[in-house]
């Protein structure tokens, strides 16, 4: 009996991809191409090099299936979802024990695997929209949320989508596409952006959303949309995210750890709590970091929320006269309180912000957790495969 070889394949999921085209860009041998539907990998030309891992913004690069018989550009430009590994007759699937399985792993979040969504999270929908045909968005409102003097110009934008059906869930993202071409004649990129506000919209029961954006000095999209007036139309796609989302148990403790704009998901999650079940006994905490109070996003409507509701910490780095405090500081101070909670198996932990954070982060849940006797690197690995961490940086 001939037993055919297993072939390693690169692929990429259309479930959670936003078209953005980073991959292709990245990629060294022209193995990554698109059309109007998907952007698939092209496997007599893949050398695994992984350029392309690092710069994807949803983690929809890095899937890979043991195949017998390689799938097709024409069948990957058919999907809309990615199909199962396949069960093969001579003992595949096997793990990938390779210095490439590492890599992998270290540039999805840095604790290796891939995340699934809260077992008691609403199925989302995603990808209904793309570049080639979006949504069109009015703009109902865009106020800048940051103090005159402040560093950081952050806005919070609301979009209406009128009659289009575009249903979101807390922790979902939508895609931006700003007007232009960029210096080389392609079209500007999409631009991703955390939903801020709960699934019945900003406005209760209306098709509208909310974005919490902070304008980049040399940022296409983030100035193109922070000049926005009200009643201009803008082209969006997606929605997209499958697995950071809010779980719908009104017993679970949601634990949220953010930097900056990094907060816009769980203020999502904090209004449909608020909303929907505000007397749940589950617990809302949260840390929030940024450079003084005028410079974090909400702080002032943070503020009104009750502490029976969310329990708040702040942490700001750089108020004058006052020493530096970060995320990871406070974290550490309540420590009581957090080894109590990630020791239940009803919390979610969810940490959204600057990349530079989840080091920070994770040595102090490792701290919190070695003085309650708690294996941390166990624990996070159990959270992760039960849907219960998530990190999303940037």
């Amino acid at each position: 009996m001939t037993t055919l070889a297993l072939i390693k394949q690169h692929l990429i999921d259309p479930e959670i991809c936003i078209r953005c085209n980073t991959c292709e860009e990245s990629c060294p041998v022209d193995a990554i191409s698109h059309d109007a539907n998907n952007y698939v990998v092209d496997v007599t030309k893949c050398q695994f090099c992984l350029a392309c891992v690092p710069p994807c913004p949803t983690g929809a690069i890095d899937n890979w299936r043991q195949v017998t018989i390689p799938y097709t550009l024409e069948e990957q430009f058919s999907w809309t979802d990615l199909p199962k590994q396949q069960e093969l007759a001579n003992g595949g699937p096997e793990a990938f024990e390779d210095e490439a399985e590492s890599l992998i792993a270290e540039a999805h979040d840095g604790t290796g695997g891939k995340p699934v969504a809260p077992y008691t999270a609403s199925r989302p929908s995603v990808n209904l929209y793309n570049r080639d045909k979006p949504a069109i968005a009015t703009v109902r409102g865009n106020y800048r949320l940051t103090a005159e003097d402040a560093e950081n110009d952050i806005h919070h934008i609301i979009l209406d989508f009128g009659d289009q059906a575009f249903p979101v869930l807390e922790g979902q993202s939508i895609g931006i596409v700003p007007p232009g071409v960029n210096e080389t004649g392609e079209p500007n990129h999409i631009r991703l952006y955390s939903i801020a506000s709960p699934r019945h919209g900003e406005r209760p029961n209306h098709n509208n959303l909310a974005l919490t954006l902070k304008r980049e000095a040399s940022g296409i999209c983030s100035n193109y949309m922070c000049g926005l007036k009200k009643g201009d139309k803008v082209e969006v796609t997606g929605p997209f995210g499958a697995t950071f989302l809010m779980p719908n148990d009104p017993m679970a403790n949601i634990v949220m750890i953010c930097t900056g704009t990094g907060a816009a998901p769980f203020r999502g999650f904090t209004e449909w709590k608020r909303r929907i079940m505000p007397n749940a006994p589950g617990r809302l905490v949260l840390f929030f970091g940024a450079r003084r109070p005028e410079e974090l996003p909400y702080f002032g409507p943070l503020q009104s929320v009750p502490d029976s509701l969310l329990t708040k910490f702040f942490a700001y780095s750089r108020v004058p006269g006052q020493p530096k405090t970060y995320v990871q500081d406070l974290m550490r101070r309540e420590s009581a309180l957090l080894s109590d909670l990630v020791g239940s198996k009803a919390t979610h932990v969810y940490i959204c912000g600057l990349k530079g954070m989840e080091q920070g982060v994770d040595a102090a849940f490792d701290d919190i957790c070695r003085g309650a006797g708690i294996n941390w690197a166990k624990l996070r690995k159990d959270m992760r495969e039960t849907g219960r961490y998530h990190v999303e940086t940037y």
